[in-house]
C-alpha cells in the first residue's frame, strides 16, 4: 500500500516503481542467501559472495553475459582497491608484530590499563586512529594490536575487537574528512565545521554504546577464540628481553601515514 502512495510524489511511473521494488527485493534475498550459507552451511564467504552476486545478477534480469561481465568488473575494482591495501597491509602488520613494535604498544596499554578498562582504552585508540584515516585503513593497521592485547589480557576478543571496530567506524560514518559526511554535506549545502562539531558530539555516545557496553554482550553471545595469527617471539616463549624496541612515541606516528 506504502508504494503506489509514494508513486505520484516521487514522479515515477508504476512500472518503473514495481521495477525498483524487485530490485529491492532481489537484493534483500541476496543479502539473506549469502548470510544463510556462511553461517548456517557454512561456505566459504567468497563462494558464498560470488553465489550470491550472480544470483541476484540473473534474478535482476540482467541475463548470464551480462551477470559475469558485472560480477568480474565489481570483483576486480574491488581487488584493485582494497585487494592490494589488504595485501600490503597483511605485510606491515607481520612486520610490526616481528620487529617488537606491536610488544611494545601491547604492552604500554597492557600495563597502563586495567582489564576493566582496556575495552575503553581500545575504543579510544580506534577512534583515534579512524579520525584521519579510512575504516579498512585502520582496521589493517590495528589487527595485529587488537589480537595481541586480547591475547595478552585474557580477555575475551569481542572485548577488545569490538570497541575498536566502534570507534574505526563512528569516525568513518559521521565525522569529516571521511566521504560520507563530505557526500551529505555537499548535498545539503551544510556547514562543515558545524557538521564536524555536531559529528563528534553524536559520535562519542554512539561509541560508548556500541563498543565497550556492546562488548559486553557480544562476548557473550559469540565467545570467539583468539586466532592463532601474529605470534610474536613473546608469545611464543622467547626471551625477548636483550633484544631492542622501538619506543612506544616512535610507533603510533608511523602507524598513521597512510
Amino acid at each position: 500500500m506504502i508504494v503506489p502512495m509514494l508513486v505520484p510524489a516521487v514522479g515515477l511511473t508504476p512500472l518503473a516503481a514495481s521495477g525498483d521494488v524487485r530490485l529491492i527485493l532481489v537484493a534483500l534475498a541476496g543479502f539473506a542467501v549469502i548470510i544463510l550459507l556462511i553461517t548456517w552451511l557454512k561456505v566459504h564467504p567468497f563462494l558464498a559472495l560470488t553465489i550470491g552476486s550472480i544470483g541476484v545478477g540473473l534474478a535482476a534480469g540482467l541475463g548470464p553475459d551480462k551477470t559475469v561481465t558485472s560480477y568480474l568488473t565489481g570483483f576486480g575494482a574491488t581487488m584493485g582497491s582494497v585487494g592490494v591495501l589488504i595485501g600490503l597491509g597483511a605485510m606491515f602488520g607481520k612486520l610490526l608484530a616481528d620487529s617488537g613494535g606491536a610488544d611494545q604498544i601491547v604492552d604500554t596499554m597492557v600495563s597502563r590499563s586495567r582489564p576493566s578498562l582496556l575495552p575503553w582504552t581500545m575504543a579510544l585508540v580506534g577512534a583515534v586512529i579512524g579520525l584521519p584515516m579510512f575504516f579498512e585503513i585502520g582496521l589493517v593497521l590495528l589487527i595485529p594490536v587488537i589480537l595481541l592485547v586480547a591475547r595478552r589480557s585474557g580477555l575475551p576478543l569481542m572485548r577488545i575487537a569490538i570497541p575498536t571496530l566502534a570507534g574505526l567506524s563512528v569516525m568513518h560514518g559521521l565525522v569529516p574528512p571521511h566521504p560520507g559526511p563530505l557526500i551529505a554535506i555537499s548535498a545539503l549545502g551544510a556547514n562543515l565545521g558545524l557538521t564536524l562539531a555536531f559529528g563528534i558530539i553524536v559520535a562519542i555516545p554512539t561509541l560508548l554504546v556500541a563498543g565497550p557496553l556492546f562488548s559486553r554482550f557480544a562476548a557473550r553471545w559469540a565467545p570467539v577464540p583468539v586466532p592463532n595469527l601474529y605470534v610474536t617471539a613473546e608469545d611464543a616463549g622467547e626471551d625477548v628481553s636483550a633484544r631492542p624496541r622501538p619506543s612506544f612515541l616512535s610507533l603510533w606516528p608511523a602507524s598513521c601515514f597512510r
